[in-house]
């Protein structure tokens, strides 16, 4: 780990600790984490950063944890099962705030692109190619018109409808290694779309991320397509 790299994993355990200190005093912090109350103080202010070691496991153990319960708290399912992620994707500071906990947390590769489907997974894509210094790529359901060359997926849905989705061809080269993310995973239809984009353009997947899994059919149907890593920050 280079300097550079050093100082970002502690800033970022510093920014866990300050999220969590918002709802707890520094003695339940100290139990939440198992760190002492005076050095705990001293990080959230800004005074000393925690040492490397410290930080990883604030990022990687604490800030999974910490972020799934935040998560949890900004979502709300309807009725019907429909599920409301508008206080999550529209705050860009906790996406940026997740982005090296999921990086650190699940065992996915450091991709080349970050791919996503238009829109509501665009924001969390950016986080995490911000994060990994990577190009961020977005599928869209309509064709850009100076765009010339496309990877196209289309899939007919159980509803009867046909979805497709449309990519610029120069967006992922073959042989890159692509993270596939979005918001939220419930059938795994538009997972399934992007895994076909990554497939068309001869590329590797990296991984396949969503903040949210609704239900379990998404997670699986995923891995029937993919030996990466699947995973979601939450389920509901």
């Amino acid at each position: 780990m280079n300097r550079a790299e050093k100082a970002a994993l502690q800033l970022r355990a510093v920014d866990v600790l300050r999220m969590l200190k918002e709802t707890r005093t520094y003695d339940e912090l100290a139990e939440t984490t198992g760190l002492p109350a005076g050095d705990l103080n001293r990080y959230v202010n800004g005074h000393v950063l925690p040492g490397t070691d410290r930080a990883r496991d604030v990022v990687d153990d604490l800030g999974r944890e910490a972020l799934g319960r935040e998560l949890d708290a900004r979502i709300s399912v309807d009725d019907e099962g429909y599920v409301d992620n508008s206080a999550t994707v529209f705050d860009q500071p906790f996406l940026d705030l997740a982005a090296p906990v999921v990086a650190n947390g699940f065992d996915f590769e450091r991709p080349d692109v970050v791919l996503t489907a238009a829109t509501d997974g665009i924001t969390l894509a950016a986080a995490l190619a911000s994060y990994y210094g990577v190009r961020c790529a977005y599928a869209k359901k309509s064709k850009e018109t100076a765009v010339e060359e496309f990877i196209e997926a289309r899939q007919r849905l159980q509803s009867g409808i046909e979805l497709t989705y449309y990519l610029p061809a120069s967006a992922v080269d073959p042989g890159e290694s692509v993270l596939v993310v979005d918001d939220l995973i419930r059938s795994g239809e538009t997972q399934e779309l992007l895994l076909d984009i990554v497939e068309t353009a001869e590329a590797e997947v990296a991984g396949v991320f969503a903040l949210i899994a609704a239900g379990e059919d998404g997670i699986w149907r995923a891995r029937e397509r993919t030996d990466a890593p699947i995973g979601a920050l939450t389920s509901v």
